[in-house]
């Protein structure tokens, strides 16, 4: 295994600084963000365009790498790929489409991204509109040999993702219907535990089960607030009571983790993905959060 992180939390940063940073501190590789180059989307983290597929020298990017001793583990968009308006969803399953061609190009393997979900529609009929659409784009990624990794992030974390959240892919209930659907094996799991201790679903478990199907590794913590599951309650669905954090400072045991992802015979990356508030606000404090989060695991990582 490698260690990586996710580029979005630099927004600030060309590529370049951010690689050359990763590089002096000890990554192994970079999750890339790649959004639309007009930065579209406005959910924190979101919207950072470290790669413009509509602009890309895909030469110029592998030699920046190369000299700085990195490799690219994914390119990362996530939007919601099945948005209730028609015009959105074209629009991000289009842009979806160009990360795949630009992943090509640059001879990555993995992008990461989002099932996506109308969270008004309940499950069945989420599942028909996973069917109508994801068929196609998955074979597309496999003529252009790429695979594709779903995050199991519900999205709900504020009133306008109520109640069924933006992404289907939540629980092992989901993905093993979204398998058998798509049974392609370039289609499968960009795994994040944080979004597992919340739903109280065993993480460990999940690295066994579905073993096969881990494509990419997402190392996010997460504490459950104790005082606001007792105001709110689990009806809530993480709402006022789920925080993300930083690796080694929630609740996953990220030893007992890395050590199924060994039993399971994971080889790729580990990347690290920053979303806590306590280390952003500024590029030297979202740096600190990052090393704070490859103390934590770079002894598991080997």
């Amino acid at each position: 295994m490698k260690l990586g992180f996710l580029t979005a939390a630099f927004p600030t940063l060309t590529l370049e600084e951010v690689a050359r940073w990763a590089h002096e501190n000890g990554f192994e590789a970079l999750e890339i963000a790649s959004w639309p180059g007009s930065g579209s989307e406005v959910r924190r983290y979101a919207g950072v365009s470290h790669i413009d597929v509509d602009n890309l020298d895909a030469g110029a990017v592998r030699d920046m790498l190369r000299r700085h001793d990195l490799e690219i583990s994914s390119l990362a968009y996530y939007p919601n790929n099945l948005d209730p308006d028609a015009a959105t969803r074209d629009a991000a399953n289009a842009h979806l489409r160009r990360v795949i061609e630009a992943a090509e190009r640059l001879e990555v393997e993995v992008v990461g991204t989002f099932v996506g979900r109308d969270q008004h529609r309940n499950v069945e009929e989420s599942l028909g509109d996973f069917e109508k659409a994801w068929p196609p784009i998955v074979d597309f990624a496999r003529r252009h040999n790429v695979k594709i990794a779903i995050e199991n992030c519900p999205m709900i974390f504020s009133l306008d993702e109520w109640p069924g959240g933006k992404n289907l892919a939540y629980s092992p209930a989901m993905w093993r219907r979204m398998f058998e659907i798509v049974p392609d094996d370039n289609f499968g799991l960009n795994l994040d535990p944080s979004h597992l201790v919340w739903q109280f679903i065993d993480y460990t478990r999940v690295v066994r089960d579905f073993a096969s199907r881990i494509l990419h590794v997402h190392a996010k913590d997460l504490e459950v607030d104790r005082d606001g599951l007792y105001e709110h309650g689990v009806m809530s669905l993480g709402m006022g009571w789920q925080v993300p954090r930083l690796p080694g400072l929630g609740e996953v045991r990220w030893d007992r983790f890395i050590s199924a992802l060994y039993g399971a015979g994971y080889d790729g990356v580990v990347s690290i993905e920053h979303e806590d508030r306590n280390f952003e606000g500024d590029v030297e404090l979202v740096k600190r959060g990052f090393l704070l989060a490859r103390n934590t695991l770079r002894p598991l990582i080997v």
